[in-house]
């Protein structure tokens, strides 16, 4: 085995940010190790993407037709992934914790017979013990737990979004593009894509979102939710919910962060009306910031909470909104 193979993600044309974090995390990697890095994009439109992901510091490009990745179901994705990794053999396969990798990683690591380990934060290589070091958050949150790579199979790795900085243009090396071909039995796919729904969002995702507002049950309703946009609003942030929120049908589920949800790390992280379970917490606790405004003094999370405001949102959150607004002008 030799190499690091990254499997991107385009999205209209380009590569998401996820995938350009792990081509600074494959490069860290490949540097230390003194292997070669590989980028591979699948669909029929990726050229604009594999150009974009050439310029970023990788030694290949690998681009393979067929529909986008959005556009195939995990069987399939597998199955391509599984043939990719046989004819070039890396010792270290790349994913973002997303939709796709969350789906694919395991799989993939059980066709290929390889070690796995998901919602990754930190890769690197210890010179010491000549081993690699895998990082991840444990018990909600509440603790990173290591593990050390003692054996020489295959390694499948999902990275948590914004773990790393996006890789930047390189303009003293450009990777070379190469197009493979991939066969499969058709028999492999037991399982048919009937339809595909995409939902469009609107403002900023929220694994890109630098700040995050977020509201839970606390919030008691829907119409609670609008001081919560609107401090968002203030702010440039993006809004997020808790499991309570997404059940009773007060915001849409898309918004959800949590182990059901989006796994979120912005720079400030404000959690309204949250009480802090562990469900919740898992997807937030890599935020560099968390604030948390609460009226219960013990709810849990203010535990994990950074500082802490304890009184009914209701009044503190046009308050705040008033003096932002006021820093502003």
């Amino acid at each position: 085995m030799k190499g690091i193979l990254i499997c991107g993600e385009p999205k209209e044309k380009k590569i998401t940010s996820v995938s350009k974090e792990l081509i600074t995390t494959g490069k860290g990697l490949s540097s230390v190790l003194d292997q070669s890095l590989d980028f591979l994009l699948i669909g029929e439109k990726c050229e604009n993407a594999a150009i974009e992901a050439a310029n970023l510091g990788v030694d290949r490009v690998l681009t393979v037709q067929g529909p986008g990745s959005s556009d195939l179901h995990p069987e399939r994705l597998v199955a391509i992934l599984a043939q990719v990794c046989k004819q070039n053999d890396p010792m270290v396969i790349l994913l973002g914790q997303t939709d796709m990798g969350r789906d694919v990683a395991p799989r993939l690591a059980a066709k290929l017979g390889a070690n796995v380990c998901m919602d990754c934060v930190d890769l690197v290589f210890d010179e010491s013990s000549k081993e690699l070091i895998l990082t991840k958050p444990v018990y909600g949150g509440n603790a990173m737990a290591q593990w050390a790579l003692k054996n020489h199979r295959q390694l499948v790795v999902t990275m948590r979004p914004r773990s790393e900085k996006p890789a930047e243009p390189d303009p003293s090396h450009k990777g070379r593009m190469e197009s493979i071909s991939i066969e499969f039995e058709e028999t492999q796919i037991r399982t048919q894509l009937m339809e595909t729904t995409c939902t469009e969002g609107k403002g900023i995702k929220l694994e890109e979102a630098k700040v995050i507002v977020a509201g839970g049950g606390g919030i008691g309703g829907s119409e609670g939710f609008g001081l919560i946009q609107e401090l968002a609003v203030v702010l440039g942030a993006a809004v997020g919910i808790t499991r309570v929120p997404s059940d009773e049908n007060w915001m849409p589920k898309s918004l959800e962060i949590g182990q059901t949800g989006h796994m979120v790390s912005p720079n400030l992280y404000i959690a309204v009306g949250i009480s802090g379970a562990p469900q919740h917490l898992s997807g937030c606790s890599h935020s560099k910031i968390i604030v948390a405004i609460n009226k219960d003094p013990e709810a849990s999370i203010f535990g994990m909470a950074d500082f802490g405001i304890v009184g009914d949102y209701r009044e503190v959150l046009p308050a705040l909104i008033e003096k932002l607004k006021a820093l502003k002008e």
